[in-house]
């Protein structure tokens, strides 16, 4: 038994939660917010009809049981948070104020009751785990101090090269531009005016000369300190190591072990954890709105597997609890196949995602009513449709509730991710074949969303922004925004991980979690309640184990009994004896289990495109058979030429319709006999996500090419509109010029004009 354990305050009723960052992945540093504070002051609660675009693994803020009770007695509630706008409170009714009464004694039973069966912990193990911690921080300090040191030789070399590079090399094509001018000038204006331009890209240079041999001199000195940098750092490297050891050691020596390894107290625990998360004032509130309400409350705190099955994968968003099981029960009664296997998990996660609303991205309702949210239990019906009928990844049916809150989140309408799935079908399919599971279907962005905004411009009111980011391009946010979208449009759990000055993203592989369109692993952070991309790799390779994993989250669970701040990173914070104990058991579990981070991919890709050459290249080409090239002749003289049966500027991929289609992105013909001589009306079943484009056709290597416009079909089948052209009997050869943006070939159509 624990002597002079220390309780947590109990949750009070009417507690808020607070925005943890929207979920768009927009790359400003003023996004990141507190995650890891628990003990502001609270707000209002509002249980079920604020919309939001932020992540749901949601703090909540426990006050004072005298707080409590004198809120009880008086009536009174606090009504507005630090730094948060007012607003009022629902009022409770008076079977609400029972209910309320009700939840808070369970609440205060339940705490009182596990703190008596906690394990009792030496002060002097305590103590040492305290000063291993403080070792730690003074260890990662001064690998801090030595990593920025050598950063400044990085930043002194970028000047050098800025210099060399950009500013005189500027000024040197400057130059070279100004004297042909002075050279070539006829009238009196223009030598005087070639004479001012010489002369500033001459003045242009000299200033860079003199910033060259600043830059070269504070280089050179900065270069000077390297060894010492690089000794310092080694050595700090060294004892940081030595340091981490340390203080796991002192973790082991707390003895609790045994007690983490054991479900005796989980029922309880996860009901705790439930009602303080919840709060008695956000369950009576959402109780009080009827007897079946109040019913699924019920339901749900006599329900000890499902809770535990929530407050695993991190609970409900905003601590809805009650809202959450309102979703779950409507899942479960609007389909019958939503009961066990991935599609159970897969409500669970809409459930508790979608406790607060998320908001819908969606151009029409803006215009009239302002955003629109998502209907959760449409989404768990879209996603259900798209996996009975085989269009998510194949890995989609393994994954974990967790995982699935990283696929159903986004604010794109149902039908669009419908969209995103037929139109990476129809117009790349090679990228959903694609081995690489770090590159697959997000490549798109590096193959099809152009960097650059100058043609954001163009974007249609009709389209969704997804279509218009493939269209339009866009910098690093909006091709981040599109790879989350096209992976959650095929099952794959993603989410941002912005860093200083740029927007990237994280998602999922069968080998671990993924960097991608940014840097590395520690070099950004996300928009979760595990903040540093280093803790969220943790917490995936640790949840990843499996059995052992449940010893993190009791010890998590200990550390809300006992009033600790909820600290779910290193990078949140300093964490309180049970907390630092879940994330040493954690790293223990990830070291045992031999994780490693997969490299991120996508690096170069972060400000600027592919090359043409790579992005005008299928990723899964497919072998051509003569079959797949014969042309056809119908009985009614209709000529079809398969796009198998163009020459190397289209590139043969598997088709969803079946056979093979091309991928065009290069000059390319095809050779045709024609049985009668005559007109005919060409026509091609092509896909195109950019805009309207222009094909020049040449016939028998004809003086006059014949346009051809390439219309923009949204991802979607059509024929484009016919042009006429003259055909010999016999052997005929077709050209076509160069697209100015890829698109794809399933078959040309010559059809005989009568």
């Amino acid at each position: 038994m624990t002597e002079n354990l220390k309780l947590a305050p109990i949750c009070i009723p009417n507690e808020g939660s607070y925005s943890q960052g929207n979920s768009r992945g927009t790359p400003a540093s003023d996004e990141r917010s507190d995650c890891c504070e628990r003990n502001r002051v609270p707000s209002p609660r509002i249980t079920t009809t604020e919309p939001r675009n932020d992540h749901p693994m949601k703090q909540h803020h426990p006050l004072g049981i005298a707080s409590l009770l004198a809120a009880f007695a008086l009536g009174l509630l606090p009504a507005t948070a630090a730094n948060q706008p007012a607003t009022a409170a629902p009022s409770l009714s008076p079977a609400g104020r029972q209910l309320e009464s009700k939840y808070a004694a369970t609440l205060k039973g339940l705490q009182e009751e596990i703190a008596r069966a906690l394990p009792t912990i030496d002060e002097a193990k305590k103590a040492a785990f305290v000063a291993g911690r403080e070792a730690v921080k003074k260890a990662e300090a001064a690998v801090t101090a030595a990593q920025q040191g050598l950063e400044k030789i990085e930043e002194a070399e970028a000047l050098v090269g800025h210099a060399k590079g950009k500013w005189l090399g500027g000024a040197e094509k400057g130059i070279a531009n100004a004297e042909p001018m002075l050279q070539k000038a006829t009238t009196d204006a223009e030598p005087e005016a070639a004479k001012k331009e010489l002369a500033r890209w001459q003045a242009d240079k000299e200033a860079g000369l003199k910033a060259l041999k600043e830059r070269q001199e504070a280089l050179d000195k900065a270069k000077s300190e390297e060894p010492k940098w690089k000794r310092e750092l080694e050595q700090a490297q060294e004892a940081l190591a030595k340091a981490q050891a340390g203080t796991l050691q002192t973790v082991d020596a707390l003895g609790l072990g045994s007690f983490l390894a054991s479900g005796k107290l989980d029922a309880r625990l996860v009901k705790y954890v439930v009602l303080c998360e919840a709060t008695p004032r956000g369950l009576a509130e959402f109780a009080q709105q009827g007897a079946e309400h109040a019913a699924l409350v019920d339901k749900l705190l006599a329900d000890g597997d499902l809770m535990k099955q929530m407050v695993m994968v991190d609970g409900a968003a905003g601590g809805n609890y009650g809202r959450a099981m309102e979703i779950y029960t409507a899942i479960r009664q609007a389909s019958p196949k939503a009961k066990d296997g991935v599609l159970q998990r897969l409500a669970l996660a809409i459930a508790l995602e979608h406790a607060v609303p998320v908001k819908q991205d969606n151009p029409a309702a803006q215009k009239t009513s302002g955003p629109a949210t998502v209907d959760p239990v449409k989404r768990y019906l879209s996603y259900e449709k798209a996996c009975l009928d085989g269009e998510l990844d194949p890995a989609f049916k393994g994954l974990s509730a967790w995982d699935l809150r990283f696929v159903i989140d986004g604010d794109e309408p149902d039908e669009t991710a419908t969209w995103g799935r037929e139109m990476l079908r129809n117009y790349r399919p090679d990228l959903i074949f694609d081995p690489d599971y770090g590159w697959r279907y997000v490549r798109a962005v590096s193959t099809d969303v152009q960097y650059g905004s100058q043609n954001e411009k163009f974007d249609r009111p009709s389209l969704q922004q997804y279509q218009n980011i493939i269209m339009n391009g866009g910098v690093c946010g909006r091709r981040a925004f599109f790879g989350r979208f096209i992976l959650r449009s095929f099952g794959i759990p993603t989410t941002a991980r912005p860093q200083t000055g740029h927007g990237a993203l994280i998602h999922w592989t069968p080998a671990g979690w993924v960097c991608c369109l940014g840097g590395g692993w520690g070099s950004g952070w996300t928009k979760t309640r595990y903040n540093g991309d280093l803790d969220f790799l943790a917490t995936t390779q640790a949840r990843a184990v499996g059995e052992p994993y449940m010893q993190v989250k009791r010890a998590q669970w200990v550390g809300d009994i006992l009033g600790e701040k909820q600290v779910f990173g290193f990078s949140c914070g300093e964490p309180g004896l049970w907390y630092g104990v879940s994330l040493y058991r954690q790293r223990a579990i990830v070291e045992q289990a031999t994780a490693k981070a997969l490299a991120a991919v996508g690096t170069n890709l972060g400000e600027a495109n592919e090359s043409v050459e790579t992005r005008a290249t299928a990723v899964v080409k497919a072998a051509v058979t003569d079959a797949d090239k014969k042309v056809a002749v119908g009985p009614n003289g209709v000529i079809t030429i398969p796009a198998a049966a163009c020459t190397e500027g289209v590139q043969s991929i598997k088709s969803f319709l079946g056979g093979l289609q091309g991928f065009c992105a290069g000059t390319f013909g095809c050779e045709v006999d024609v049985p009668n001589p005559g007109k005919y009306r060409l026509t091609a079943r092509v896909v195109s996500v950019h805009a309207d484009g222009q094909l020049q056709l040449t016939a028998n290597q004809a003086k006059d090419p014949i346009a051809m416009t390439l219309p923009y079909t949204c991802g979607k089948w059509e024929q484009t509109k016919p042009v006429e052209v003259t055909l010999p009997q016999g052997k005929n050869v077709l050209g076509f010029s160069k697209p100015e943006r890829g698109f794809t070939l399933k078959d040309i159509t010559l059809t005989p004009v009568k």
